[in-house]
């Protein structure tokens, strides 16, 4: 039997999230820098690298942690953390390839059908489980791609300004859940997290 771990590595997938959330809802939300080819090569490999490799990383880590070496005491929130952090980080991969090659975005808005569905189920898990703060990131990443379903496929101008809003707010959330899994792992503390 392997011994237990409390370590888990949601803070890394939280961190990367959020920093990624910063640059793109950033620089939708304030037009800053502006568009160009190159802002959108530098803010693509954001992307690819924090919303991209530390969900993806974090989300296998979980789930083998969950199945191939049982570490870990808290199974069924988690089973939908290491799905959810492993889908949005192949999601973020995708995107971001997307716009540093400077591909038309059209098509996110059918992958924003998928994605909203499955921040839907992580929404309904995490409050089930009780996990409020897990749950509200949940409600904010729903809330990106039912704003993304419109401005990809009907061409919603102030749709971009508005998911660039929702995802600097999912920044802030997500860097206080950072700080909490942290704190709360490292100094034993007990943030609302």
């Amino acid at each position: 039997m392997f011994t237990q771990s409390a370590f888990l590595p949601i803070a890394i997938g939280f961190f990367g999230l959020g920093t990624n959330y910063f640059v793109w809802g950033g620089q939708a939300l304030f037009n800053h820098p502006p568009n160009g080819p190159e802002i959108d090569k530098a803010v693509a490999i954001w992307g690819i690298w924090m919303g991209g490799f530390m969900q993806f990383i974090t989300g296998v880590y979980l789930m083998v942690g969950l199945s191939w070496f049982p570490v870990y005491t808290s199974k069924a929130p988690l089973y939908m953390a290491a799905v959810a952090f492993t889908a949005y980080g192949v999601h973020w991969f995708a995107i971001g390839w997307r716009r540093y090659i400077r591909s038309p975005g059209g098509a996110e808005g059918w992958m924003a059908i998928a994605y909203a569905a499955l921040s839907l189920l992580g929404t309904l898990i995490f409050l089930d489980a009780g996990d409020v703060p897990v749950g509200i990131l949940f409600i904010i990443l729903l809330l990106i791609y039912l704003s993304e379903i419109p401005t990809r496929l009907a061409g919603w101008n102030p749709g971009a300004r508005l998911v660039g809003l929702w995802q600097f707010l999912g920044a802030i959330w997500l860097m206080y859940l950072t700080y909490g899994v942290v704190f709360n792992t490292s100094l034993g503390g007990h943030w609302w997290v």
